[in-house]
């Protein structure tokens, strides 16, 4: 049914516990994957308080590139473990869902498989969702991975 998946990752263990979903799917589907890491645009995001605070850029960009590759090589070994073909790709974005989006559209994925942290009410609210608003926005289908009752 699925032939090409999209499984953004960042590397937390929620996000794990998606990814090894995801790759059994792809697995049962003889679908390839394409893992995405979705890195912060830090220069975007401290612009505004740039001269009220000394930062390094290159170091806070050298950190999440070597995040990003950890989680995108977990990725890529579990694939392997599966025998599911896997395509790594690292993308800086000040928005993560709409990197997520873009990155399924211009791969031709058939479906996002991703994690939530099931969060309800008022938290959900506060906290925001990148889960929640890929749903709203993707016209590819969405499958959620949400932790199991007692974990996270």
């Amino acid at each position: 049914m699925f032939k090409h998946l999209l499984i953004p990752t960042d590397g937390t263990e929620l996000s794990e516990a998606a990814v090894r979903a995801g790759l059994k799917l792809a697995k049962e589907q003889g679908a390839q994957v394409t893992g995405l890491y979705v890195m912060p645009d830090y220069r975007a995001l401290i612009y505004g308080v740039n001269a009220l605070m000394t930062y390094n850029a290159d170091e806070f960009e050298k950190s999440a590139a070597q995040e990003a590759d950890a989680a995108l090589q977990f990725m890529e070994q579990l694939a392997q473990q599966e025998g599911v073909q896997f395509r790594p790709v690292r993308v800086t974005s000040m928005s993560v869902f709409q990197a997520i989006v873009r990155e399924a559209q211009n791969s031709h994925c058939d479906l996002i498989c991703m994690a939530s942290h099931g969060r309800k009410g008022i938290t959900s609210v506060l906290l925001g969702s990148e889960t929640q608003r890929v749903l709203t926005h993707s016209n590819i289908p969405v499958l959620v991975h949400r932790p199991t009752l007692g974990k996270h």
